[in-house]
This record gives structure tokens, C-alpha cells and sequence, in this order.
């Protein structure tokens, strides 16, 4: 009893935490940020098809009508189960599991939609696709992300985790300047900064 006292703060998950997360650079990253805290006890985001329904609105993916949620969300876990595997190993160089780098494979064979091209409103051009999605074109849009994000030098260059021990969320570096030690400022940067003024305050204490 004593020692699962002594854990509850580590394990507590808040409403925050559970929060989807839009801003990890890439699609198929989005979809690795919907599990929270990989090192310790993951935090399921995307555990619901309401939620399923908020990523793809986040990640701007129309699923097309008749499609089975459950079963989207069913292949979406396992394609991001496989998707970090082999994300992670380019960055602590282990071996992605066969059935991780054949599960990415066979999903990128379904056709995707074909991109066209809209004005945008401040001028220039956007690149849209307003045609709903299949499950199997929707998975093999994250897969052919994944293999691209790991074969394209200038991208994969660019990918880190956060330096956060409890987070290690993996993100796109900008690569401008400075590279970028935390996956949000306003979330793992604020939160290493007050700990380390908390430190240093007790230290002077």
C-alpha cells in the first residue's frame, strides 16, 4: 500500500495530458502524439471514436460515410504501434520489428487521394482534398507519411523527442536556430523551467 501511495503523484493523468496533440510536425507523429508519457505508464489520447472523430478533425482527414469506427480506430492503434517502432529507431538506431516495417508496407499500398490544388485567401495556392477517405486511403496516408518522414535525409534530420523524461514526445525540429529541446515551451519547457527555479531556490535554501 505504502509504495502505491509513493506513486500516485508520478501516475496521476490529468485532463491536459489526455489533451490530442496537433503540433508534432508531421501526420504520422500526430498520430504518435495520441499516446502520452511512452516511457512510464502510457496515457491512451485516442481510446474512443469520439476521439478518433477529434484527431481527424485535427489532423484535417474526412473519414468517407459507412466507414466502421471501431474498426478505423482498431487499425489506427496497431499502425501506430508499428509507426513508433520504427520512428524511434531512427533516432536509438534499434531494429524496427518485421512485422512493424510489413504492417507500414502493406498499408501504404492502398491508393491515397489525389492532391489538387485551391486558392488560398491571402493568395498563393493551398494543397486540398475535400474527398472523404476510406479507412484503407486514410491508412495509407499516415504509412506513406511514416516512410517518408524515415527515407527523406532532410526530414528525418529533423526528427528529435522531447527532452522531458516523462514525455519523449517525438517532433519535427523546425531547424531554424536553435534546436528545440521541448516538444511545447508552453508544456514541457514551462514545466523544466519551474522545476529547475525550484531547485535552485531550495539549493539556496
Amino acid at each position: 500500500m505504502d509504495g502505491e501511495q509513493r506513486d500516485t503523484p508520478r501516475r496521476r493523468v490529468t485532463a491536459r495530458l489526455r489533451e490530442l496533440r496537433f503540433d508534432a510536425g508531421a501526420l504520422s507523429l500526430n498520430l504518435l502524439a495520441t499516446v502520452g508519457r511512452r516511457p512510464g505508464v502510457p496515457v491512451e489520447r485516442m481510446g474512443d471514436t469520439a476521439r478518433l472523430e477529434a484527431w481527424c478533425r485535427g489532423v484535417g482527414l474526412v473519414p468517407a460515410e459507412g466507414q466502421d469506427p471501431q474498426e478505423m480506430l482498431r487499425s489506427l492503434h496497431d499502425l501506430r504501434a508499428a509507426a513508433y517502432d520504427v520512428a524511434s529507431s531512427a533516432l536509438d538506431g534499434h531494429r524496427p520489428r518485421p512485422g512493424s516495417v510489413d504492417l507500414v508496407n502493406q498499408l501504404a499500398r492502398s491508393e491515397p487521394p489525389v492532391p489538387r490544388l485551391e486558392p488560398a485567401a491571402a493568395g498563393g495556392w493551398v494543397p486540398k482534398d475535400g474527398r472523404p477517405l476510406t479507412r484503407e486511403a486514410l491508412l495509407s496516408l499516415v504509412a506513406r507519411d511514416l516512410i517518408d518522414l524515415v527515407t527523406d535525409e532532410a526530414r528525418s534530420s529533423r526528427l528529435t523527442a522531447c527532452a522531458s523524461e516523462a514525455c519523449r514526445m517525438l517532433f519535427l525540429d523546425s531547424g531554424g536556430g536553435r534546436p528545440r529541446r521541448w516538444c511545447s515551451m508552453r508544456r514541457c519547457g514551462n514545466q523544466a523551467k519551474a522545476a529547475g527555479h525550484r531547485s535552485r531556490t531550495d539549493g539556496g535554501r
